[in-house]
């Protein structure tokens, strides 16, 4: 049956070449337009190396500080100090593992003695974070725990980097100057994409080999992501996290009147992606809301436009469908058709729109994907592996099945309604 309906609707399709056109192409742009929609939403939870794991992930990017000395509402809010993310997150019993980073890469010359310097994004990390991100190492290793508690001067290169100092990929085991001081580089890794927020740099070095972390007291310049063993530990791994930080308040408080605000941290992938101001809880499912607005506006303006044109085809097959319900096809049968013939033209539009989008974000990337939030010394890199995640065609082929039906469901329901004397004579009314 969907043979011949295919049939049909490729024989509509070359009997009015413009109209088909003009069909085809606004369907594959209004498809177009809401994959990249999609997609930008997509990079900041769907799974690729070295963040595998998003599925899995909980974050605390912020702490937020209240002092009862000050006025209702108010509080201080800056990323983690190593000292609180040690005392609250890395002794939590129910998450696999916990890291602890710098919450920004700092760009920073690296040379060799006597030559030019390099400009790369350091992150600064203990030696947990290689256990958390699956980075793809081409030489060595990353540095043990044992290396990053004694805070010896190692650090982990991409691929691009260990090129423009060394010559070469392979040059574990090799020195050279970060901001002037000797390091050891210790492994190589493959290039990482900055739509990995968390994972991305170019170099990585233990936060115990600088003098960063000393002064840090509540607030500092470091990050946390958790480990979850599945998702259905996060709530144990929240309340765990929250009794440890009223026993932490106690202390605080006592000490000098502050104490932390929660805000329901730690946050899952997506909730850390909304990026809403450290001293507000991201909405999430106030985001979704706005994204559907968004969905609808896109589908319904080309869908009232398809319908227009179905309805204009369906004009022109009046007889055709007297014919067939002199035969005896239903109503529901003929719409049925109609909405079928309909869709074949919309999955080919939608195969064409999501090409388009594909072929958009993967050369445009650095426009669409840029992080307004960090100067990063590297443009976005967008891969295969990034963007062609089975999601993105489930949603391709959900958009195209629900404008399917919003611009031919009222033309066919309307066509399958006309009396037979009419259809046949030719008559839309």
């Amino acid at each position: 049956m969907f043979r011949q309906y295919y049939k049909q609707a490729i024989a509509q399709l070359r009997q009015h070449p413009l109209i088909s056109a003009i069909s085809i192409v606004g369907t594959a742009l209004c498809i177009f337009l809401i994959m990249l929609v999609v997609m930008m939403q997509q990079v900041k939870v769907a799974p690729f190396s070295p963040e595998s794991n998003r599925d899995r992930f909980l974050h605390v990017s912020y702490v937020s500080v209240g002092n009862k000395n000050w006025s209702k509402g108010s509080s201080s809010n800056a990323p983690l100090s190593a000292k609180l993310a040690r005392e609250l997150y890395v002794p939590l019993t129910t998450a696999e593992a916990v890291t602890i980073y710098s919450h920004v890469t700092e760009a920073t010359p690296l040379s060799l003695p006597g030559t030019p310097s390099v400009t790369a994004d350091v992150r600064q990390t203990d030696a947990a974070y290689f256990h958390v991100f699956d980075f793809r190492f081409v030489e060595g290793k990353p540095y043990d725990e044992a290396t990053f508690n004694a805070g010896q001067a190692v650090a982990v290169l991409t691929e691009s980097i260990s090129r423009a100092i060394f010559g070469t990929e392979e040059s574990a085991g090799k020195e050279f100057l970060l901001n002037h001081a000797p390091y050891r580089v210790v492994g190589v890794v493959k290039d990482v994409s900055t739509l990995a927020t968390k994972a991305y740099g170019q170099v990585w070095i233990p936060f115990t080999s600088t003098d960063k972390t000393e002064n840090e007291d509540v607030m500092g310049e470091m990050s946390v992501t958790i480990l979850a063993k599945s998702r259905g530990d996060f709530d144990k791994i929240r309340t765990e996290a929250e009794k440890r930080t009223r026993e932490y308040n106690k202390k605080l408080e006592a000490a000098c009147g502050a104490f932390l605000i929660n805000r329901n941290r730690p946050y899952d992938q997506e909730k850390d992606g909304i990026y809403v101001g450290a001293n507000n809880e991201p909405d999430v499912s106030a985001e979704h809301r706005k994204q559907l607005v968004v969905f609808v506006i896109l589908l319904l303006v080309p869908a009232i436009n398809l319908s227009s044109m179905t309805q204009s085809r369906m004009r022109q097959r009046m007889a055709e469908i007297g014919v067939r319900r002199a035969f005896g096809s239903t109503r529901t049968e003929l719409m049925g058709q109609v909405v079928m013939e309909n869709l074949v033209t919309t999955l080919l539009a939608g195969v064409l729109g999501l090409l388009l989008s594909l072929l958009f974000a993967g050369f445009w990337g650095d426009l669409l994907f840029q992080e307004s939030r960090q100067l990063l010394n590297a443009s976005p890199v967008v891969s295969a592996e990034i963007l062609l995640q089975p999601s993105t065609f489930l949603y391709a082929l959900l958009f195209c099945f629900v404008l399917n039906l919003l611009s031919s469901c009222v033309p066919a329901w309307r066509a399958s309604r006309i009396p037979i004397v009419n259809a046949l004579g030719g008559r839309a009314h």
